[in-house]
């Protein structure tokens, strides 16, 4: 059982501006190297590192190797849910200022983002809400992929859906729009299957992506998406 000594701990591995950054920008759910993240979080490559270090220790991030480098993310889709959760408790306010590229940059992640591996943003939410109203997720006795919607996403991912370790489905607050947007297996095989099929595409190398006009046709068709939405 959790000790009040357990939580503080991992509380203060997020109490650090340079770790939370390191965080945020892994809920791209890929992996980065210590550089890269230094570079992301403007600070050295050592004091990256010695952050990391602690992140990993600390369980919210693991290390993998590659040849001679070596990448870290975050550790499991609960560690995700857990940043996700915890930058949903923060009261929305006005990005600052800084120029051009950083609005645009934060207008595109609240259009539509990755969460860890699943969809969100305003694209997210939409998705969620359009699957909902087509009878493909119960929303209302809690958050459950129905019968209708489990062959759905199974004949557009080409595998049946099975809960294993993650729920199947479930909702995941989000941050920017505070509504549900879906997680868990079924939001992570429709996040894969989008980026495959070239639904949504990645802006840049961080999480923001977008739809493409192929993804409008087939999201309109399949859960009847109003791309207007967004």
């Amino acid at each position: 059982m959790a000790t009040a000594g357990d939580l503080a701990a991992l509380a203060g591995l997020l109490a650090d501006e340079t770790r939370a950054a390191v965080c945020l920008a892994l809920l791209d759910g890929r992996a980065w190297t210590a550089g890269e993240l230094a570079r992301h979080a403007g600070v050295a490559p050592s004091t990256a590192t010695e952050h990391l270090h602690r992140l990993v220790a600390g369980g919210l991030l693991v290390e993998r190797r590659q040849g001679r480098h070596r990448y870290v993310q975050l550790a499991d889709e609960s560690a995700a849910q857990l940043i996700e959760d915890l930058a949903a408790r923060l009261e929305p306010r006005p990005a600052p200022v800084t120029g051009l590229r950083a609005v645009t940059a934060s207008a595109a992640l609240r259009r539509g983002r990755t969460c860890y591996d699943h969809l969100a943003g305003r694209l997210g939410v939409a998705v969620t809400e359009a699957m909902a109203g087509a009878g493909m997720l119960d929303v209302d006795g809690g958050f459950a992929l129905t019968p209708y919607g489990r062959t759905v996403l199974t004949s557009v991912t080409g595998a049946e859906l099975r809960p294993g370790r993650r729920p199947l489905a479930r909702g995941c607050l989000d941050w920017t729009e505070r509504r549900q947007h879906l997680a868990g297996v079924a939001g992570a095989r429709l996040c894969e299957a989008a980026l495959t099929r070239r639904w949504v595409t990645r802006i840049g190398s961080g999480r923001a992506v977008r739809l493409t006009p192929g993804g409008e046709s087939a999201l309109r068709d399949l859960i009847g998406l109003d791309a207007a939405q967004l």
